[in-house]
């Protein structure tokens, strides 16, 4: 698995889990929606520590608890494509 994708399945999972939509996320974050839909689409493949922290925000998380989750503390960048 890629890395970017690790942000992508976690905001998916989060979004899921709570019953919110992307939009409803950018809103509730003040990230950009064509910010978040370049994060969802894997255009943006390194989103920005700012970014992060607005979107955990808005999953009433911080930023360490949006970015604990195992397939992250898991990743090997020796064993995955970057």
């Amino acid at each position: 698995m890629k890395y970017n994708q690790l942000y992508i399945d976690r905001i998916s999972d989060l979004c899921k889990k709570r019953g919110i939509s992307i939009n409803k996320l950018a809103n509730m974050s003040g990230v950009r929606q064509s910010t978040l839909d370049n994060i969802m689409r894997g255009i943006s493949k390194n989103p920005r520590a700012a970014t992060l922290h607005k979107i955990a925000i808005a999953f009433n998380m911080t930023l360490s608890e949006f970015l604990d989750f195992k397939l992250l503390n898991d990743y090997s960048f020796d064993d995955n494509e970057e």
